[in-house]
């Protein structure tokens, strides 16, 4: 299902408008990062459009002529954005409109309206009110939008399958691509742990446990939080655990709260938004991802990249990522008891940690490199425009 190598050149670089609901940070705008630094200049243009609005993670773009179009869609039913919409597709004239989620989606119409000639709709993990993807009301809304979509994308085979079964997707327009990783810059760590953190977090460290991500509640880091918790109860053999989670959100406070509560303040961490992930990361031992749904997370193949052993919960495409005793555990989602035991595990046996961690930077270098991954986008962009 996924795309090998694309057909070699077109001869004049194409417009691609991008259409998003929101550009902010996360996976999905990390993904599109990637894939626009690298897609040949020769071939394609691109276009950045938001149903709302974008954030300074537009910065890491490296093309400064990559326009950036917010169209401020307003909260609940709101519709004159499609009205902007229209006219901007109309007066730019891209070759291919890629809308990204369900909360996108619907400007699949306007593109067919505007008579854009290749229409890509992207799947990246489902809403959080819908992990399963069984809400009828937003499968009627992909259901009619079917027809208006020239290919289809999705980073895990979970999703793919999802479309196939529950909206009608044929396989021969549906492509499954993998996110790529830097290896270059997620890298394992070489020497001393880097001295990172608030004076004294890193003092007698011996384990520490990580995450990055946005800190929402379908991340669900409270319980990844309430089982450190537990893991620090067992005492002097876990003192030198600690725990850095990285990244922002609504779910930030009750964390630190927790925390504050367990009187573990001293022992976490909570970095908020940083630039320097690819460190921070070679400053943990283990990564954990204790989210309630997935795509296929970008944190989880950064991690893995670094050399980091995964406990993530077996949902959506972590299972696709983690192999459970090579490369890492899974448990069930919500299981703080069980996360609590699997750190506990880790903690106390480095050499497993190391072998694992291994194991995950040689899937990474084996199947998940960019190029890979910029290759098979290409192909589908070029197979939309037949």
């Amino acid at each position: 299902m996924t795309p090998a190598t694309p057909p070699a050149t077109i001869a004049t670089p194409c417009l691609i408008a991008h259409v998003v609901y929101h550009f902010g940070t996360g996976g999905m705008e990390n993904g599109m990062v990637n894939l626009i630094n690298r897609l040949p200049e020769t071939q394609f243009r691109h276009t950045v459009i938001s149903l709302t609005d974008h954030t300074e993670f537009r910065q890491r773009i490296r093309h400064s002529h990559v326009e950036f179009i917010d169209l401020h869609k307003q909260p609940g039913h709101d519709l004159s954005w499609m009205r902007r919409l229209y006219r901007i597709l109309r007066e730019t004239r891209p070759a291919i409109v890629h809308t990204r989620n369900l909360n996108a989606l619907e400007a699949q119409f306007v593109a067919a309206a505007a008579r854009v000639p290749a229409r890509v709709h992207g799947e990246h993990g489902r809403d959080v009110f819908d992990l399963d993807g069984k809400n009828w009301k937003y499968n009627l809304l992909r259901r009619a939008a079917r027809p208006l979509v020239d290919q289809y994308i999705t980073v895990s085979r979970d999703l793919a399958g999802w479309l196939q079964a529950s909206v009608g997707v044929l396989p021969q327009r549906l492509s499954q691509i993998y996110n790529g990783v830097d290896n270059a810059k997620f890298h394992p760590r070489t020497g001393d742990r880097p001295p990172l953190g608030p004076a004294g977090f890193l003092s007698g460290a011996t384990c520490v446990i990580g995450s990055v991500g946005r800190m929402a509640a379908v991340k669900d880091y409270p319980t990844l939080v309430r089982a450190f918790i537990q893991l620090c109860q067992f005492g002097e053999p876990v003192s030198g655990v600690r725990l850095m989670l990285v990244g922002d959100g609504p779910s930030r406070q009750a964390c630190q709260s927790l925390l504050d509560q367990a009187g573990l303040a001293d022992r976490a961490w909570l970095a908020g938004n940083r630039d320097d992930t690819a460190e921070l990361m070679r400053a943990m031992d283990i990564f954990v991802l204790p989210s309630l749904g997935e795509g296929i997370s970008n944190t989880i193949l950064e991690a893995m990249s670094s050399g980091l052993p995964v406990i993530a919960t077996a949902v959506g495409g972590n299972p696709e990522l983690v192999n459970a005793g090579e490369t890492g555990t899974l448990f069930p989602p919500g299981a703080t008891e069980v996360l609590a035991r699997s750190l506990l595990d880790y903690a106390a046996d480095p050499t497993r940690i190391g072998r694992e961690g291994a194991a995950a930077r040689a899937r990474i270098e084996s199947d998940f490199s960019l190029e890979r991954m910029v290759a098979s986008y290409q192909a589908v962009y070029l197979k939309a425009l037949e």
